[in-house]
């Protein structure tokens, strides 16, 4: 039995007809590039997630620089945010000439809010707190030291599409956020894409024009801007999926429910969910023991995993300018030695799950 840790062909196969229905409505048209397709997905955008605005752009990585850049962060202030996430979390701040400065993590693997406020300074000028694998961080925390310190909250909410804490849907708890809709995310296009949400009228129409080449009409450009455009294709597709999307949330959820039911060895740990929060599931990440030498194990049996992440940002080489060392984020160095990530797609059956756990059950005896 073959165990695959990702769904694309299997889902194309399920969405084929209504996939080739978008292709055909948005190509038969002639017209690729800010139509009314991305218009609608905007506003369906707004309507699921509660807020006032939305803005498509072409990756997640543009939807945090833009949200940072968008909320007046600048060249040397310092943006407080997680170890543990996918390099473009740093590489956003950085891009806008801003300093990443990390915080270490709590047990559910997103910042440890009670370890912010060592960490602020007078440069100090927003929180970026990460919702991690589509868990939303601990955001009444985290909201009530950016007000004592007057301090700007922009959501990176990458994984976050159809997850809330405290049924208020991520990335509308702060001043702006940004998603990926990058194709393993459970909103995913059909390469790079994602989006901005805020509502705040002013921030939405200084990115709408910046994302834009900074034109306001045809010829008349009045700021110098960049191109950074959901295209229409990737829009029309996104509408046809987020229709979807709470479906595939409730099929991973009941396939993470059978690794809890199943897995049996205490050497491997599922991060529980709390009653103040939904999570997305766009990843399943658990800790075990021997992390290496079970993944190893398992690829015996055909069975993928992946490691996300093996290093936290403040470690890798493009960061030494920050000069972090080993042990300063100790629970974030600890937990990326155990993270695995097994395969829970919508597209797994109940047999595939209870093999797999069999298999982890047998490698810790």
């Amino acid at each position: 039995m073959k165990v695959e840790i990702l769904d694309l062909k299997q889902r194309y196969q399920e969405e084929k007809v209504g996939l080739l229905k978008c292709i055909k409505r948005v190509l038969q048209k002639g017209n690729l590039i800010l139509t009314p397709e991305v218009e609608r997905f905007e506003k369906a955008v707004s309507k699921f997630t509660g807020s006032k605005y939305c803005l498509g752009v072409n990756s997640g990585t543009d939807a945090l620089m833009l949200s940072l850049w968008g909320a007046g962060v600048k060249r040397g202030d310092e943006v407080i945010t997680s170890p543990i996430s996918f390099i473009a979390t740093s590489n956003s701040i950085s891009h806008i000439c801003a300093t990443p400065v990390f915080v270490d993590i709590d047990d559910d693997l997103n910042i440890n809010p009670d370890l912010i406020e060592k960490a602020i300074t007078r440069r100090t000028k927003a929180i970026m707190p990460v919702h991690w694998t589509g868990r939303v961080c601990n955001m009444d925390k985290i909201l009530r030291i950016a007000k004592k310190y007057n301090l700007l909250v922009v959501e990176d909410a990458a994984q976050a599409m159809g997850a809330y804490f405290k049924n208020k849907h991520a990335g509308t708890f702060g001043k702006i956020s940004g998603f990926s809709a990058h194709p393993f995310k459970n909103l995913n296009a059909v390469g790079d894409a994602g989006f901005v949400i805020t509502n705040e009228k002013r921030l939405y129409d200084k990115i709408k024009m910046y994302r834009n080449h900074g034109l306001k009409g045809r010829d008349n450009v009045e700021m110098v801007g960049i191109n950074s455009r959901l295209d229409s294709l990737n829009a029309e597709i996104l509408s046809f999926r987020l229709k979807r999307l709470n479906n595939i949330i409730a099929r991973k959820k009941k396939n993470i429910n059978y690794y809890k039911k199943y897995l049996k060895s205490g050497s491997i740990k599922i991060i529980p969910e709390r009653k103040s929060e939904k999570s997305s599931h766009s990843m399943f990440v658990t800790l075990c023991e021997d992390r290496d030498k079970l993944q190893k194990y398992l690829e015996k049996f055909k069975i993928q995993t992946r490691v996300y992440y093996k290093t936290p940002l403040h470690l890798y080489k493009a960061t030494k300018y920050l000069k972090y060392k080993k042990g300063d984020l100790p629970k974030a160095e600890e937990f990326s030695k155990k993270f695995l990530s097994l395969p829970y797609h919508q597209h797994l059956s109940r047999s595939q799950i209870r093999f797999v756990c069999k298999k982890i059950n047998d490698f810790y005896g």
